[in-house]
């Protein structure tokens, strides 16, 4: 109550309304399963596309896990866009895999594992981020042409330690050092090679042709070849492309590495520093380049950092080393040089350090929330590398056979990099579906889902692939969805049951918080690799869930909706077998000539006839969350008839609105609901002990599940 000590005028606001309830979502799915990439610790992001869900979590390619026979159906990602394609708006998609609870930060641990470039250049390693078989990604460079060049040109000499590719015909064999005997000679050479003294010496992989016989000889004829310095041109042809980065304008903040001939007296600027001579200093150099800018983090010589004009220094300069800019841009392309390109990097430079250096445009850890779910790649450089050893790793890791194109062909030498070793591991077993808290590291599986207060559906459709985990799996689903109160989950049966076995594997389960659906839903295959493909129903189901739920609202029963992308279904259901199944809860899926394919039942799992079905276990799971969530303000409210009025007055409200929009039963709100909260909901007892009760009741609709008609005769009147 405010205080009033002086005298004067007071305005207070207040109000004269209760608190009113809004609804809640009830579109907002969840899909648990091993997919081809993507994440696995972390509270999972929202997808709203299926093109959202193959950016992150990878294409419908198929599953090859090390435990199967043959390669596995991707039914998660099948399911995803039977959701996307029937009407859904939001899924969350937590991805499994066998061993996903060990698996450590970088993605380690599990038994799917990472792929990785070649593990013998050490300077420069590249690593898929997250584990699987798609993680083997073939990695493109694009130097930029004024910066870094492939050429072909007649060269007598290369550097010392450059790498060349050298196309030579009719080399004599007094040009060989060391290598193959000499009746393999004159040879026509195409290879990698690097300068060392007066030879070059092939580091790559060689093709060869005995000039002979013209028969092609191979790499390993050339294991250890030296050939000395080439003669002229005109006496024999030979050709050498050699890559090259050429001096152009330098990017600002450009790191350069500088070396003196003598002491160089800068008092003029600072009269405490003297540059001693033959001291190596490492530096940046502006985007003009006449000033140079020495950090004293990166020189132990310097007491603090030092700005100059290159000018200051005069005549002695020996050499700034590295001040060219080594810039190329990086595809990520989905399995070899030719797939899909999933990500693409520009301007990255070969200096280390820099914003653009390779270890922080593909750092392990980014910082975007976009690139931390779809990055595909991760970087890591040698500890004190130089730009330089840099570019020799990236040349190492190259594969050769992309650097050196046919004579004959019309195209360009590629800088491709492979990446090998990323499997999908084995099959995911109910642990894994499971998953763990983990606060630290992040939470797998199920678990992953559970801080997402808005998801209504929860689905596993991948687990019906294999018998020996399915029913365990289903076990998960159901826990979590009583764990968390507001959800119901979404059952298969698995592929080509009988009806006695769809029937039996109905009975492990009594509870109206699950819905099974049967039988398979035969697709057009997505990935081209077979013409039909059957997968189970669970996302289609979903996906009709929300596009009822927006079209109709919740209390309608999500069945007689046609089933978007069904070329058929696996069984065709007919009345007769469907009266063995719907008793027992079972929802068939079914085709009617001139109808399409259809749900063809709306049940739930549960004995128990108050919720028979699943329309009416999810509309009060609505009411349920709907009151909760808007009613949090009456906590440590004093608890008397203010307090009851407006509670009784905020539901009312709320279930009136549903009763005019058509959702409850009754000819007036009298015979659809009642609302009582007053002394006769709640004794003293509840009172001292800060309850407050209220009592709702709700009619609510059940479908018509069975249309009866009566017809008879009568007689005409006169």
């Amino acid at each position: 109550m405010p205080e009033y000590l002086a005298p004067g005028v007071f305005i207070e606001e207040t109000s004269f309304r209760h608190k009113s309830i809004e609804g809640v979502g009830t579109s907002v799915s969840s899909l648990v399963g091993p997919t081809r990439t993507g994440p696995l610790r972390g509270a999972p992001e929202v997808v709203t596309s299926y093109a959202e869900f193959e950016r992150i979590f990878g294409d419908a390619s198929d599953l090859t896990f090390s435990d199967a026979t043959n390669p596995v159906p991707n039914y998660t990602a099948h399911a995803a866009r039977g959701f996307f394609d029937n009407g859904g708006k939001q899924l969350y998609v937590a991805r499994v895999v066998q061993g996903g609870n060990d698996v450590a930060a970088d993605g380690s641990g599990a038994s799917a594992t990472l792929a990785k470039s070649n593990a013998a250049v050490t300077d420069v390693s590249f690593q898929s981020r997250f584990p699987g078989v798609m993680a083997n990604y073939t990695l493109e460079l694009h130097w930029k042409e004024s910066e870094h060049l492939l050429t072909s040109t007649q060269l007598g000499t290369a550097d010392q330690d450059e790498i060349v590719y050298i196309d030579v015909q009719n080399v004599p064999a007094s040009a060989k050092t060391t290598g193959p005997a000499n009746d393999k000679f004159p040879v026509n050479v195409k290879a990698v090679v690097k300068r060392n003294g007066a030879n070059y010496e092939v580091i790559g992989t060689a093709i060869t042709t005995d000039s002979t016989t013209g028969v092609a000889v191979g790499g390993t004829a050339l294991a250890g070849l030296k050939i000395a310095e080439l003669p002229a041109a005109t006496t024999h042809a030979y050709r050498i492309r050699a890559r090259r980065p050429a001096n152009g304008v330098l990017a600002n903040g450009t790191a350069a590495v500088l070396k003196l001939k003598k002491a160089v007296d800068i008092t003029t600027l600072n009269s405490s520093w003297v540059l001693g001579s033959g001291t190596t200093f490492i530096g940046f150099i502006n985007a003009t380049g006449d000033t140079l800018s020495l950090p004293a983090a990166r020189n132990a010589t310097l007491t603090g950092d030092l700005e100059l004009p290159l000018a200051a220094l005069g005549n002695n300069l020996v050499d700034i080393k590295s001040v060219a800019v080594s810039l190329f841009d990086l595809d990520v392309h989905r399995g070899d040089k030719n797939g899909e390109v999933i990500w693409r990097a520009a301007a990255i430079t070969v200096a280390p350090g820099a914003d653009q250096s390779l270890e922080n445009v593909f750092t392990a850890t980014p910082e975007k929330k976009a690139a931390q779910l779809a990055q595909p790649i991760s970087s890591k450089l040698a500890a004190s590398i130089t730009g330089p050893k840099v570019l020799a790793a990236l040349e190492a890791l190259y594969k050769q056979s992309d650097l050196l194109p046919p004579a004959d062909s019309l195209d360009d030498p590629r800088c491709i990099i492979e990446l090998s070793g990323g499997t999908d591991g084995k099959v995911p077993g109910a642990i894994d579906y499971a998953g763990e808290e983990d606060e630290t590291n992040g939470s797998t599986g199920l678990a992953a889902l559970e801080g997402i207060e808005d998801i209504s559906i929860v689905m596993a459709p991948a687990a019906a692939a294999h018998a020996t985990t399915h029913k365990a799996v289903l076990m998960e689903v159901q826990k979590h969805c009583r764990k968390m109160r507001y959800r119901i989950g979404i059952a298969d049966s698995r592929q080509g049951m009988s009806l006695g076995e769809v029937r039996a594997f109905r009975n492990d389960f009594d509870d109206s918080r699950l819905a099974l659906y049967h039988p398979w839903v035969v697709i057009a295959d997505p990935t081209g690799v077979h013409n039909e493909l059957a997968v189970p129903p669970a996302g289609f189901i979903a996906g009709i869930c929300v596009r009822t739920d927006v079209d109709r609202g919740v209390h309608k029963s999500p069945a007689n909706e046609v089933v978007m992308g069904a070329l058929r279904f696996e069984q065709e259901i007919n009345k007769f077998q469907q009266e063995l199944l719907n008793p027992n809860g079972i929802n068939c899926l079914r085709s009617f000539p001139g109808r399409g394919h259809r749900v063809w039942g709306g049940r739930t799992l549960s004995s128990d006839p108050e919720w028979k079905y699943v329309n009416v276990r999810r509309y009060f799971l609505y009411l349920e969350r709907s009151i909760e969530k808007s009613s949090q303000w009456a906590v440590f409210e004093p608890n008397g008839e203010a307090l009851w009025s407006n509670i009784r007055s905020g539901v009312e409200d709320f279930l009136f609105n549903e009763w005019k929009n058509g959702r409850l039963l009754g000819a007036t709100p009298k015979e659809a609901y009642f609302v009582r909260c007053d002394r006769s909901t709640m004794t003293q007892n509840d009172i001292d002990n800060g309850r407050m009760v209220c009592v709702i009741g709700v009619a609510a609709l059940t479908p018509a599940e069975f249309v009866i008609f009566r017809i008879g005769q009568k007689t005409a009147d006169a």
